[in-house]
């Protein structure tokens, strides 16, 4: 079966040449198998072999029509579980985090959120490890939101969300999503003191929050 090159880089079929460029760099570097620690370095090199066709297809507007004609003639029918795939990427964003690697870790959640944007989990890993990188604080609000609107009911969620909006200086916000969270879980202590410190209270109260936590 032929490879879908739009699949291979988890890019849409509308997807400009910037984005694609753009997906190959984050996953090449990801991908790259000076960075393969396992046994089988020979099927890395295949992998970003495949990887760097996708780009070489997608970026030549002869060969793209001619690999768009392919899909849409059925030589290439999709058989890939995306939800499996971003359960991989969320599995090593969760292992570079816990390394302290947070652009690694970024860059797999935001690939687990491509490749399986309605899972709620996914947004929230990524806008809590774009948190620790201060420039990325706008992203950070945006992939919050996006994990509340997937899953609205979620205190958890909820709570971050209030937490990294607070954070940002949207307070408005922070204290709509505080008052959600306290509606769902009304003893949680963070929630009540961020809430607090919103409304005038201890400056102490609420600092940060806290991702895969201990125990």
């Amino acid at each position: 079966m032929k490879v879908n090159y739009y699949e291979v880089l988890g890019v849409g079929r509308t997807a400009s040449d910037q984005e694609i460029r753009e997906r190959f760099r984050k996953t090449a570097r990801e991908q790259h198998p000076d960075r393969y620690k396992g046994p089988d370095k020979a099927e890395a090199e295949r992998r970003f072999q495949t990887l760097t066709e996708a780009l070489n297809v997608l970026t030549n507007p002869a060969r793209r029509k001619q690999h768009d004609a392919e899909i849409a003639a059925g030589i290439d029918k999709p058989n890939v579980d995306f939800a499996q795939i971003a359960r991989a990427y969320l599995s090593k964003g969760v292992k570079a985090f816990k390394e302290g690697d947070f652009r690694t870790a970024y860059e797999n959640f935001d690939l687990a959120a491509k490749h399986n944007p309605q899972d709620g989990k996914a947004f929230h890993y990524l806008a809590l490890t774009a948190a620790r990188v201060p420039s990325m604080m706008r992203q950070a609000v945006q992939a919050i939101e996006t994990a509340v609107q997937r899953e609205p009911v979620n205190p958890v969620y909820l709570k971050d969300a209030g937490l990294l909006c607070k954070k940002a200086g949207l307070s408005a916000k922070a204290e709509r999503y505080l008052e959600q969270a306290a509606q769902w879980d009304p003893e949680n202590v963070e929630v009540q003191a961020a809430l607090s410190e919103l409304r005038g209270g201890s400056k102490e109260a609420g600092k940060g929050f806290t991702l895969f936590r201990k125990g």
